[in-house]
């Protein structure tokens, strides 16, 4: 199932947990959930949607690939820095499924880390039975 995510800057990190919940086939009981971003220039993670720990988040992405950086791909697109960024995220993550719903820790939620905003990305989420 694909799922449509807008973001609102050129650097966002998204709650995207109900959405991918919402997505889940209702036969679905037990399995592995994953959720794939097919974007060069976004990523997706398991953390804790925190507003203090998302700027945080934002400023460990700048400082480990600074925007203003000279880059050869900048030629191109003038966005080397998100592609590098989207790298060090990863495009997917997997979630267990038990009883329907995600296994999900008490603070994780699956966001969505647009680097090259905004836009209206899309989610890829299936799960595979166990």
């Amino acid at each position: 199932m694909s799922v449509q995510v807008d973001t609102s800057g050129r650097v966002d990190v998204v709650d995207v947990t109900s959405d991918v919940t919402d997505s889940l086939p209702a036969e679905a009981d037990r399995g592995v959930c994953t959720v794939f971003v097919p974007h060069t220039t976004a990523g997706v993670v398991v953390n804790e949607h925190e507003t203090r720990l998302l700027s945080d988040v934002e400023r460990a992405l700048e400082r480990l690939v600074p925007r203003d950086e000279v880059y050869d791909h900048d030629a191109v697109d003038d966005n080397a820095d998100a592609h590098l960024r989207a790298m060090l995220l990863g495009q997917s993550v997997s979630v267990p499924v038990v009883d329907g719903a995600l296994a999900l820790g008490t603070w994780q939620s699956v966001l969505l880390v647009e680097c090259d905003g905004p836009r209206t990305r899309t989610l890829e989420v299936t799960v595979t039975p166990a």
